[in-house]
């Protein structure tokens, strides 16, 4: 018997998790990079050092690709979120993390903007929760995707530029070369304070107040909503939208949400301002 069927269904050790997080992070980095790299050498070269299984490995780089979904990270298109794992390989991936805090932050150029009919897609389906290992609701916990993303201005006005290309094109493709000329950045020229990002059109010259919310993760990564930008969509509903912008370092896709959120969206206060 072969050392690597001996070790067939038994419990991955930390050394080999390791291993396996350390060779996920070298290939998105080169994902993200535009490096070329070949998951089958990668696999090959694991295998040297892991006695496991070829289809072993690839479902054990999924399931980092799942803990990442999480995180709101971006992930390697070709390893699919595998969701059923065990907390083991988030543990490992906070040992990753720990020593390289710069990988939680992988960044990629701005992406070319893609087919106008491949960004748009449909909001995610209402999901029931699952019950999530210790470890890691404690990695969520420790590197809140929600807070990185708002902390990360640079991503943020990367979206809203992203968004505002392509607002234009999509009314210049319209024969609506007037309005795309009219589009604002509100964010850039006026700051924040406006409850909104872009100031955009409907093809039959409606404004667009557009509220950009831009993460790396899926589609389902929450977001922080402002209390002057859920004032402002009450004031306007038929108006104001939310472009949730996902998939970005390496895929986006936008989905967009209208006022009223009742039965759509868990708004609960997060903060709190104290005053005496």
């Amino acid at each position: 018997m072969s050392e690597e069927e001996a070790r067939y269904g038994t419990d991955w050790t930390g050394d080999e998790l390791d291993l396996i997080v350390a060779d996920y992070f070298e290939m998105l980095a080169d994902e993200l990079a535009g490096r070329p790299y070949a998951k089958a050498v990668h696999n090959a070269a694991l295998r040297e050092r892991i006695p496991r299984s070829r289809g072993s490995v690839e479902l054990k780089h999924q399931n980092v690709s799942a803990v990442l979904e999480k995180l709101g990270m971006p992930w390697i298109p070709g390893y699919k979120p595998a969701r059923h794992y065990q907390g083991t390989i988030a543990e490992a991936i906070s040992r990753h993390l720990s020593t390289d805090p710069a990988a939680l932050d992988l960044s990629a150029p701005l992406p070319r903007l893609p087919e106008l009919e491949s960004v748009f897609v449909s909001p995610p389906l209402t999901q029931t929760h699952e019950p999530m290992p210790v470890s890691l609701r404690q990695l969520i916990s420790k590197y809140d995707p929600v807070e990185r993303d708002r902390r990360n201005r640079a991503l943020g006005r990367a979206g809203e530029e992203f968004v505002l290309d392509l607002e234009r094109r999509q009314l210049a493709g319209l024969g609506r070369q007037d309005l795309s000329s009219r589009i604002r950045w509100v964010a850039e020229e006026e700051g924040d304070g406006a409850g909104y990002d872009v100031l955009s059109f409907t093809p039959a010259g409606g404004e667009l107040l557009l509220e950009v919310k831009t993460t790396n993760g899926s589609a389902r990564t929450p977001f922080f909503l402002s209390r002057n930008e859920l004032q402002v969509s009450k004031e306007r509903p038929e108006d104001w939208r939310i472009y949730r912008v996902h998939l970005f370092a390496t895929s986006p896709k936008i989905f967009t949400l209208a006022p009223p959120f009742d039965g759509v969206l868990h708004l609960r206060p997060e903060l709190w301002r104290a005053s005496f």
